[in-house]
Order: C-alpha cells, then structure tokens, then sequence
C-alpha cells in the first residue's frame, strides 16, 4: 500500500504504550503488545538473502494498525470473511513468512498458472491451425482470418467487466471453473467447423466465456500476495502463457500429423483433443481453488484445510499490513452500479489503461502472422511449428528478467518501457530493409529476436492493481485494463492487410511509429503521477498532526482518492 505511514509515530507509539488504551474488544493494555519487527527494507527475493538476513528476526513491520489512534479507521469490517484471522497482536519471523510464501506458491499459484495455460491453449491453437490448411479447407482468405481474431477480441473485452462483476458476485473460485468447462467446450466444437460463419460463431463465443479470466484470477491471487509478491507471479503467470505456446507447438507438430485419420485433416484433431485437455482442467478447478486464505477445508483439499490457524493469521495480517484496503469488501459481495460507476471515471488510472491500448501493438502482428510468414519464406508446416517456439523461450526469459529488475529497483514506469525501446531497431529494419531479398534464416532471426522483447505486461497489471486502493477499484480497473489490452488486439489484427502483402510495407510504417509514440507516452504516464504525489505530498505536509487524524477520521474520500495515498510509478 502506498498509503503514508509514519515509522517515527509507530516507534512513538511503542514508547509512549504504558499511557495508552486500545478500545478495541480485541485489545489488551499497550504494555503487553509484543515487540514489532525493527524497520527494514524487506529482502524480497531468495538471491537477496545471504550476508545479513536472520530467518528469525521479527518480520511483523509497523503499520496503521499499531497506532491506536488509526486503526480504528482501517480496522477491516466485521463481515469480511477473513475477519477472525485479524489479529494486529500477531508476530511471525521472515523465516516463517517466506516459507509460507513457498506454500502459497505451490498450492495456489501453480494451478492458477495451469488454470491459465488451458487457456492459452484454447484461444492460441488457431496459429498453429494455420500452418495447416486451416484456411483452404474452410474456404477463407487472410482478411477472414483477420476479422476472425477482431470478432475475438472484441467478444472477450465485452465480456470483461460483465465477468469480472459476475466473479465478484459469485466469487472467483466458482465462476472460473465454470467459465473454463464452458470455453473448453466450445474450443473442442471447433473439431466440426464448416466454414466462415462457424469460424466467427466460435471465435465469438471462445472471446464472450474467456473474457474476465485474466482480471479475475488476479483479482483472486491478491487476497494472498503483498504488492511486490502479486508483480513478480504475474511474471510467472504470463511465463505459463508462453510455456502454454510451447506446449501448443510441439502438441501442433504432433496432432497436425493425424492429417488423414479419419479423412479428416489434423487441424480439426488439434482443437478437439485440446479442447478435451482444458476442459478435464477446469473439471479440477473446481476442487483446487479455495474461495480464500481462511477457507480452503473440503472434502478435496482436506478437512483441516491447507493452511494452520497461525498460517492462515500470517498470510491475513501481513497482506493487510501492508495494503489495509484489502479487507473493504466481502469476496462474494457484489459491485454496485454506484460503486461500478466511482470505479470507471478514476482519471487516476486512465494513463495505465492507455499504457495497456498502446503497447503491445508493435509486436502483435508480426507473432500473428509468424506460422503464415514462416510458410511463405518457404518452411514446411512441421518445421514452422518448431521455429515458433525460440523466440517463446526468450519471451520467458526477458519479460520475468524486467519482473524482477522493477522491483529490485522499485522503478516501474521506465522498466516497463524497455520493451519498446527494444523493438525499435528491429522494427527500422524492417522499414529500410527489402525484406523480399533477405536469407530466410536472416528474417527469422529478426523476427525471433523481436518477438523476444521483454513484455511489461505483468509489470503494468500489478501496477494498476497498486494503484486501485480499493477491492471495488481493483475490481473494476483489472477488468478495464484488460479490455484496453484486447481493443489493443483488435487494432493489431486489422494493420496487416491482404492489399499490404507481401511485405507489409504500409503496416510496419504504422508499426515504427505507434513505437515512437510509445516511449514517449510512458514519460508522459512517469510525470503524470509525479505530479500528482507531490500536489499531495504538499498539503498533506502542510497539515498538523491533529488535522492528519482529523482528516482520517472524517474523510469520506476512499481508494487512491485519500490524501494518505501515494501513486506507484
């Protein structure tokens, strides 16, 4: 949380704690309130740990909750279903923390990276059906394939906020299984397509069930992760989405290979046996997502749950220590229009939904078209399906690099925009170079090496989530953002034209340029929320110590509204 905390207020407050009172009925006299952590700057990472980091020092860090005159204003609601976990008395050690981070990892995160590759799967397999004859049997022409992935794209941001509200409503640990048998359906129907109207209707319906995953799952891994934590597992997260299309291109090099079982040809193996696939996943999704860290007891998962009481305190109060907005909402309390509303005009997050329209669009046509590229410099289906996964293995490589390098510097804004200062050379190259005179083996070497850029994405949504405050405006803004992202894909797929071939001249001009743009628009995004953090910074500063509580007490401002918040950036 980026709300101001001062650390010489908690120290007064443990000096001055034999003259003190919390009226809370949890309270106990101040003089019993067990030792906090000393201040310090948390080793975030495993390869950070070495001279100085003591496993049992006191990881419990001053918060809002150890001020008797604060916690009262952030003391989480009595409805909220991790309440009988709150405990502000509660201490831990780094060494428990990190080990129950651990836990956490491999009993919520893995499956939500499994969860997330069934849908890479589903949604990306039509790239490897192109390298087929995927277009030719169903009598379609480059533009159908086109208007296929816009009518995509446009079903699934439509279908974003409407899910993201649903899941919210209904929790996530429901609908996201039940959107995962219900796309995985539809992919395996794609087994029977006839031709281009059935081409759009299945594009359609894969776009309106998969919108609202992605915003949903993050939605739900908040409840168990810190800020920094949440930003380095997206980069896992989107590192499953690349393992996903490894997956998919040796499973393609495989399947593609029944041409002729059954006089049928392989592309329409390849959708039903994936569809098959994702939808046994989603069938488990259902044991193996708990509705949150304080109700993982079943039948499946055991009757004692995953985590022990003091686990489970652990993950609860550290999460809320850090971020207290975190406990303003139910997880099965639904988003009201006013709320919904509040939400969609936050201006304050309209500069990272313009970072999400923007920014992938440089690199989406060009790993788009990569299979039907690949074909036209003369390499057969197989070998297509192969060389699509090197540039795959880089992606992995940078994107989690820049993860990581974010916040070890705790610099977001020019980090994120690394990924298009890469692609700039690559893209003058292909605006200055005749391409059609170029080796083969040279363009796909500029090609792999500019689909390897280092994807920010994972960077940006953690920010935005940062940046939200709130349950309702993360809610609401994860979806939102992700919408931006899929209008970004439907620009992409129309800049490629059939009238632009073979070389798509005019599209990599458009591509340079939004480019350039890019760089720019993130130093704009940098000194916007400089500026706002200093406008705050200054009348906060401005105020007594007496009109700090009074505000604290009176405001009615929420989120990343208050005076208290600062901006990520």
């Amino acid at each position: 949380m980026a709300t101001v905390l001062t650390r010489e207020k908690a120290v007064r407050v443990e000096r001055d704690q034999d003259n003190k009172q919390d009226s809370d009925a949890r309270s106990v006299s101040l003089n019993s309130i067990p030792p906090l952590g000393v201040p310090i700057e948390e080793k975030r990472f495993w390869f950070q740990r070495t001279k100085g980091y003591d496993s049992d020092a006191i990881a419990t860090q001053p918060s809002v909750f150890d001020d008797p005159e604060t916690a009262e204003k952030y003391h989480p609601r009595s409805d909220w279903e991790n309440y009988h976990r709150f405990d502000p008395l509660a201490r831990w050690t780094w060494g428990e923390e990190h080990s129950l981070v651990r836990k956490i990892d491999f009993r919520i995160m893995v499956w939500a990276c499994i969860m997330f590759m069934a849908l890479e799967l589903d949604r990306a397999n039509i790239s490897q059906a192109l390298s087929e004859t995927f277009l030719t049997d169903l009598g379609m022409a480059g533009n159908d394939y086109n208007l296929g992935n816009t009518v995509f794209k446009l079903s699934f941001l439509c279908a974003e906020l409407p899910s993201q509200l649903l899941s919210k409503w209904m929790g996530p640990d429901r609908w996201i299984p039940a959107q995962m048998v219900l796309w995985s359906i539809v992919a395996a129907a794609q087994f029977w397509l006839s031709g281009r109207t059935s081409f759009l209707v299945c594009r359609s319906l894969l776009g309106v069930l998969q919108g609202g995953f992605i915003p949903d799952i993050i939605l739900y891994l908040s409840y168990f992760y810190k800020h920094h934590e949440l930003s380095l597992r997206l980069g896992f997260f989107w590192t499953a989405m690349s393992i996903a299309d490894i997956i998919s291109a040796l499973l393609a090099y495989g399947l593609l290979r029944m041409r002729g079982v059954g006089g049928l040809p392989g592309w329409r193996w390849l959708f039903l046996i994936e569809g098959i696939l994702t939808l046994i996943i989603g069938l488990f999704a259902f044991q193996l997502m708990p509705a949150g860290p304080a109700q993982t007891a079943s039948w499946f998962r055991g009757k004692n749950g995953w985590f022990s009481e003091m686990e489970e305190k652990i993950i609860i109060n550290r999460v809320l220590r850090e971020d207290p907005s975190k406990s303003d909402m139910h997880n099965r309390e639904p988003i009201t229009p006013r709320l919904l509303w509040q939400s969609l005009k936050d201006f304050d997050l309209w500069p990272l939904y313009l970072l999400g329209l923007t920014f992938q669009i440089p690199m989406t046509p060009p790993a788009q078209y990569l299979t039907l590229s690949l074909r036209q410099l003369g390499f057969d289906t197989f070998q297509t399906n192969l060389l699509a996964i090197p540039y795959t293995v880089f992606h992995i490589i940078t994107m989690l690099a820049i993860t990581y390098l974010a916040e070890i510097l705790q610099e977001l804004t020019f980090v994120a925009a690394t990924g298009q200062i890469w692609a700039l050379p690559f893209m003058i190259y292909l605006n200055v170079v005749d391409t059609s005179k170029v080796n083969r083996w040279v363009m796909w070497t500029v090609i792999t090496l500019l689909l390897s850029y280092p994807n920010p994405h994972p960077i940006q949504v953690g920010w935005n989530s940062r940046n939200s405050n709130t349950v309702r405006s993360r809610t609401v803004s994860a979806a939102c953002y992700n919408m931006f992202v899929q209008a970004s894909g439907i620009i992409s797929s129309n800049i490629y034209r059939d009238d632009d071939l073979p070389l798509y001249r005019r599209g990599n001009r458009q591509l340079l340029a939004i480019t350039c743009m890019n760089i720019v628009l993130y130093g704009l995004v940098k000194v916007y929320y400089i500026y706002r953090n200093k406008s705050r910074d200054a009348k906060w500063n401005a105020m007594s110590e007496d009109e700090r509580l009074n505000y604290l007490a009176t405001t009615t401002q929420k989120g990343n509204k208050r005076l208290d918040f600062r901006f990520a950036h």
